[in-house]
């Protein structure tokens, strides 16, 4: 709650002097007709007719005189071009916000073109130390350099460095060392690794997957995954797809003005945008896991929750299934590719309609 207060004085006949908390003002007129200016630059007329209770108030603020000094006309510049400076912050601002929606949707569409490198691990099973176990590793040795180069300069000597110079540098010796045996233990441990696939241990496979984790992306888009291997020479995997989450309901564009437009997204863009995504992200598991292990064979089933009208809640189903092996995948021209329809090059099930989007289906055994 505010409180206000208003002190006013004469001055002079006609003229007062009007005291508040919004300001200092004065008043000048007679009955009838009085002109008030106050200190925020408010101006206020009061016309009144004698002994009938009329009256009528203007108020106004501000001025329409122009001012001629070089400070003002300056200032007049500089407002001007902070308003044209917010003006296209925004229009940049509202570009950004286009573009970034553009660019997941082109994500989307471009998610099986991602690939990692093929790793050999028949090579890699056979791969040398970094360095030999019984002597000094690399990053040790660069140090120990730096250490015995160390000569104290004149200010070293003169301001009493030089001892906290060499401990610093003696401490940096001992964090190579350290660098040094983490990469000796990460090597032993690629090795290992690698030794086990080779043996075709699936429980190296998974731990392949573990270490190495190549469709991380995938889990920025809130996509979850579980894989299952019982043969050395095939696996399965299970897509939670969570397409509610990826693909959007709605498109943005610039108009003319350089305002962001918003619009409801057609069901069909919604759904051809959805199935580019889940077939999109199929050919990018087969390919990682390819490329990550020694198999010829990958099942994917992609699940994502419909709603069940016969119970009224929704259930997770598999709405894409299919059996990829790595000789057909490595065929295709993932540059070209429109995914949806690449899964005819392998045995799948699929149901899809244009203005409904995907309808459960069996796994593929």
């Amino acid at each position: 709650m505010g409180f206000g207060f208003r002190k006013s004085f004469k001055v002079a006949p006609g003229v007062r002097i009007n005291v508040s908390k919004r300001g200092i003002g004065a008043s000048v007129g007679t009955k009838g007709l009085r002109y008030s200016v106050n200190s925020s630059g408010q101006r206020r007329t009061t016309a009144s007719i004698p002994g009938t209770g009329l009256s009528y108030t203007t108020t106004s603020r501000g001025s329409k005189r122009t001012y001629n000094s070089t400070s003002y006309q300056r200032q007049k510049e500089l407002n001007k071009i902070q308003k044209e400076r917010e003006k296209l912050q925004e229009l940049e601002q509202n570009r950004l916000e286009v573009d970034l929606f553009e660019n997941k949707l082109e994500m989307i569409h471009s998610i099986h073109k991602e690939c990692s490198e093929s790793i050999d691990w028949f090579s890699e099973s056979k791969a040398l130390p970094p360095y030999k176990a019984s002597s000094a590793g690399p990053n040790e040795i660069a140090a120990i350099s730096t250490l015995e180069k160390y000569k104290p300069s004149f200010f070293d000597k003169l301001l009493k460095r030089h001892e906290a110079k060499v401990d610093e540098l003696k401490a940096k010796v001992y964090e190579a060392k350290i660098q040094d045996e983490e990469l000796y233990s990460d090597w032993e441990s690629d090795v290992q690794l690698a030794k086990r696939i080779v043996k075709q241990d699936t429980d190296a496979y998974l731990k392949a997957i573990d270490v190495y984790y190549p469709l991380d992306d995938l889990n920025g888009f809130g996509s979850g995954f579980e894989f299952f291997i019982e043969n050395p020479n095939s696996m399965e995997v299970e897509f939670d797809v969570h397409t509610e989450d990826v693909v959007p309901e709605f498109t943005k564009s610039l108009t003319k003005t350089g305002k962001v437009s918003t619009k409801a997204m057609t069901k069909t863009m919604y759904y051809d945008i959805q199935q580019d995504y889940v077939c999109s992200c199929v050919i990018r598991i087969a390919r990682e896991m390819f490329a990550l292990l020694p198999i010829n064979e990958i099942i994917i089933h992609c699940l994502d929750e419909q709603l069940n009208s016969a119970t009224g809640y929704k259930e997770k189903v598999v709405i894409l299934s299919v059996k990829i092996d790595r000789v057909t995948l490595n065929s295709l021209n993932f540059e070209s590719i429109d995914c949806s329809d690449a899964m005819t090059n392998f045995e799948h099930n699929m149901m899809f309609r244009k203005t409904k989007g995907f309808w459960a289906v069996d796994r593929v055994e």
